[in-house]
């Protein structure tokens, strides 16, 4: 066994990345299944990532972010994307709602997520939308009937190995979820209107 020693909190704190620690193993050891946990990203993120040395919240740096993802998706794919700031509704409900990050007419849209390195890699070497995410991305089907095509789009500018890239989802890989994901919706609308005539006498 080696012991490596410091003098302060920081350094201390800075030699810990990269390596798996007591306290990290858990977010690495999978007991069912094959699928890598969130801390196999991370190890590969510390080594990857480019410190910004911003301290900013997630969703600020995601918004401050957003509008050059979108510029990128515009020169790689050689398409305009309008970001006009608009609320799409279903034309039948106006109770189900999206707010789309960018549009290309009717038929194409486009999602943004700058998230954190570990996630972006994820995403990249798993060719999936996050998890966390997934139902968003169903609500743009959901919503507007006319989509075609949901391009998600990831950047992160600390990694300058890929910063940027798409995962494109086509209506036609979704189809039993929206219309799954659609009732339920229905579903509940109807339940809390009930709930609220309820309150209303």
């Amino acid at each position: 066994m080696k012991t490596l020693k410091f003098d302060d909190r920081e350094a201390w704190l800075e030699a810990r990345k990269t390596r798996i620690t007591g306290s990290r193993l858990k977010d690495i050891v999978v007991l069912r299944g094959n699928e890598k946990k969130i801390g196999y990203w991370e190890l590969l993120a510390e080594r990857l990532a480019i410190p910004d040395g911003q301290d900013e919240n997630a969703m600020q740096r995601g918004t401050d972010l957003e509008s050059e993802a979108i510029k990128m998706f515009e020169e790689h794919e050689g398409k305009e994307v309008n970001t006009d700031l608009v609320i799409w509704t279903r034309e039948d409900n106006e109770s189900i709602a999206l707010s789309p990050d960018g549009y290309i007419g009717e038929t194409e849209a486009v999602e943004v997520k700058c998230l954190a390195s570990a996630r972006h890699l994820e995403a990249y070497f798993t060719k999936k939308v996050p998890k966390d995410y997934w139902f968003q991305v169903l609500q743009y089907f959901i919503v507007n009937e006319k989509l075609e095509q949901l391009h998600f789009v990831m950047y992160d500018p600390r990694i300058p190995q890929k910063p940027y890239f798409k995962i494109t989802i086509d209506r036609d890989t979704v189809k039993d979820e929206v219309e799954t994901y659609l009732e339920y919706q229905k579903n509940v609308l109807e339940e809390i209107k009930a709930l609220e005539l309820e309150l209303s006498f």
